[in-house]
Parts: C-alpha cells; sequence; structure tokens
C-alpha cells in the first residue's frame, strides 16, 4: 500500500490529491484569475491529509507537475515538493504538466494536443496518440492559420491555451474540448503511482522544473 501526495501548480490551478495505490481519494483545487498558489497549496495538503486521517509520515512519495508552465507556479510547486521530500526522507516524482491535460480525455481516434497559454499568439503544446502516448516533443510555439495544415485527422485541442483560436483554426478536424482548461492532479494519481512502482524518481537536490522559456519579467 502506498500514498502518493500529488502537486499540480504549473498553470493558475492549485491542484493537489492525495492518491492510495494510484487512485485518488480526495482531491482539492482552485484556479484563480491571479494566481493563489502560495495561499491555498499548503492549506489544501493539511486539509487532505487531516481529512483522511493520514499522516505525513504515511506518505511514501511526493509527486509534482514538472511543466512546462508557469514560471512562479512551477517554482512554488516544486520547491514545497523539495521541502516535503527533504523533511521526510521519500522520493520525488516528475510529472509532465502537458500529459495530464492529455489524460483528462478520450478519444477513439485522431491526436490530442494540449496546449497551455503562454501568452500572445504562443502555447507550450504537445501531440499525444488515443492512448496518451507522447508522439510529438514539447514545444513553445505559435498559432496562425496554417498549423497542423500537414494532419489529416481529428485534432483533439484541449488547455487554456486552446481558447484564443477558435475563430483561427476553423477546420472541421478541429475539435475544441472547451470544459478541459487546466491540468489538475486527480490525473497524476496513477501515472506518478505507475512511476513510484519502477522507482522512477528525480533527484532532489538538482530537479529544477521544465519551464520552455527563459523567465521575462513583465513591465
Amino acid at each position: 500500500m502506498s500514498f502518493i501526495l500529488n502537486l499540480e501548480t504549473a498553470t493558475k490551478n492549485c491542484s493537489v490529491a492525495l492518491a492510495k495505490d494510484g487512485k485518488t481519494i480526495t482531491c482539492k483545487e482552485i484556479a484563480a484569475q491571479n494566481f493563489s498558489h502560495a495561499e491555498k497549496l499548503h492549506v489544501f495538503i493539511e486539509e487532505i491529509l487531516c481529512e483522511n486521517n493520514i499522516q505525513f509520515s504515511d506518505l511514501n512519495a511526493i509527486a509534482v507537475s514538472q511543466g512546462p508552465g508557469s514560471y512562479t507556479g512551477l517554482r512554488i510547486g516544486v520547491s514545497s515538493a523539495k521541502g516535503f521530500c527533504y523533511a521526510l526522507n521519500i522520493p520525488m516524482i516528475a510529472i509532465d504538466t502537458l500529459q495530464l491535460l492529455a489524460k483528462q480525455i478520450q478519444i477513439e481516434d485522431g491526436i490530442i494536443i494540449p496546449m497551455i497559454d503562454a501568452r500572445r499568439m504562443e502555447v507550450f503544446s504537445a501531440f499525444y496518440d488515443k492512448n496518451h502516448n507522447q508522439i510529438r516533443a514539447t514545444q513553445a510555439e505559435i498559432i496562425d492559420e496554417t498549423s497542423y495544415k500537414e494532419i489529416t485527422e481529428k485534432i483533439h485541442l484541449i488547455g487554456d491555451g486552446t481558447e484564443k483560436f477558435i475563430n483561427t483554426l476553423t477546420d472541421d478536424k478541429f475539435i475544441f474540448h472547451s470544459n478541459v482548461v487546466f491540468p489538475s492532479a486527480n490525473e497524476m494519481s496513477q501515472l506518478s503511482f505507475e512511476k513510484y512502482k519502477i522507482s522512477d524518481f528525480v533527484d532532489v537536490a538538482y530537479f529544477e522544473p521544465y519551464y520552455l522559456k527563459d523567465f521575462i519579467l513583465s513591465k
């Protein structure tokens, strides 16, 4: 029996899930316009553990969303995960953020392109097949009317990055899943457990989030 605490802070969604053997027991999350990770993350963690009568010492690992995504959000999540892992002497697991988005929908054919808003007309994106296997590496790309012209199969678009392209990607092959906006710790439960079983851990001391782009201070 294993308990894994899953932390997802790569986007506006501050999300925490406690999982037992790969299945979510409880998930708490809030998507605030101005980000609420610093205020809510540790509150959610304490509430979830208390509600389920779980002690920090009962945890077998901490999983964290590794990015791409918000610089500040990723720093908060990874810093918290590192602190818990150091204090509890337990391993840390890193999960790709775009994979968490892709896992939120099931399709019969075509490909899934999760998108995280990277400002202006740019997004962080990757390609996944119907079994949620990544088939194109993560990129920061600018989307316009010519994007994905070479793809003939159905393209399922999910994430907050897709909202600004509804009037740009108008071909019938594009299917917008507007109900899926942000990655959630709920989808981390199975993924982190699979990594836990094969000891696929990251080095707590040297691990850095996958920013994909350099941090630029807004003026």
